[in-house]
């Protein structure tokens, strides 16, 4: 299993497909809307970087229609074979963000929502989307906001800082590694490109409960990093996430918080 928000970052498709449980991230739906789907013109050619199960590319290919095109990418093979069931008619391709595979100047729109944060070498990746669009067209990036703004990772990452290690802890934190717009602001100057609008909306994410989060980042993203907890201290971590984290659980026992990302659209 995924962390609920890895999910959302990597794979962007149904949570409760994967078994992780139910999430409603209100910022997903803008955050899609934000610059690129609306801005896709029918006919014309369309890039989603960093794709993960491909629920993005799916609905960018219905807004350019049959004589339009679209591309999802991603090194993840398995990843390219989930969005291949969802979409045949897409373009998957296995590859690198800083190295696209692609001729200049060859798409209309190029997107990558919520992948920045875990390219090896962010500032290339964004010269690479900036070479393959077309001199007017636009490059639409989301990441995700300061972890200090989304209080249940913050208090997620305190707690395993506290009883598991920084290196846990760091888990945690890597999603919102480019939580600081005007570093994102600086990476994007230095690819040579230039910010035509930015914005940071505010969103929900909803859980189960505080166990059903904790775990998917517990038994499912921290392993996948490389990091395994046995039982009994993955025991203490969720008794401590309980209390602290009760202000946020409603009266039917779910886990309900703001999340926000920042949003940005540039060209060369």
């Amino acid at each position: 299993f995924w962390s609920a928000l890895a999910v959302a970052t990597l794979v962007k498709g149904p949570i409760a497909a994967l078994g992780v449980g139910t999430t409603v991230l209100g910022l997903a739906g803008k955050a899609r809307g934000f610059g690129w789907l609306r801005a896709l013109r029918p006919g014309r050619g369309g890039l989603d970087v960093a794709c993960g199960g491909g629920v993005l590319s799916g609905g960018a290919r219905a807004r350019v229609g049959p004589r339009g095109s679209v591309t999802g990418l991603d090194p993840g093979r398995g990843m390219l074979a989930v969005a291949a069931e969802l979409d045949p008619e897409v373009r998957w391709q296995a590859g690198w963000a800083e190295e696209l595979p692609f001729e200049d100047a060859v798409f209309d729109r190029v997107v990558s929502q919520f992948g920045l944060m875990f390219f090896r070498e962010p500032a290339r990746a964004l010269r690479e989307m900036l070479r393959v669009v077309e001199p007017e067209g636009r490059v639409t990036l989301a990441v995700w906001d300061a972890i200090e703004q989304l209080p249940a990772y913050a208090a997620s990452a305190a707690i395993l800082d506290e009883l598991a290690g920084a290196e846990a802890a760091d888990c945690v934190r890597a999603p919102f590694a480019l939580g600081d717009a005007a570093r994102v602001r600086g990476l994007i100057e230095e690819a040579g490109g230039r910010v035509v609008a930015q914005e940071t909306p505010v969103g929900e994410a909803r859980f189960p409960s505080v166990r059903s989060m904790m775990e998917a980042d517990l038994r499912g993203w921290l392993p996948l990093l490389g990091v395994t907890l046995d039982e009994a201290l993955i025991e203490r971590i969720l008794v401590e996430a309980e209390a602290r984290l009760a202000a946020l659980v409603t009266p039917s026992g779910e886990l309900v918080f703001e999340t926000s990302a920042h949003l940005f659209t540039l060209q060369r």
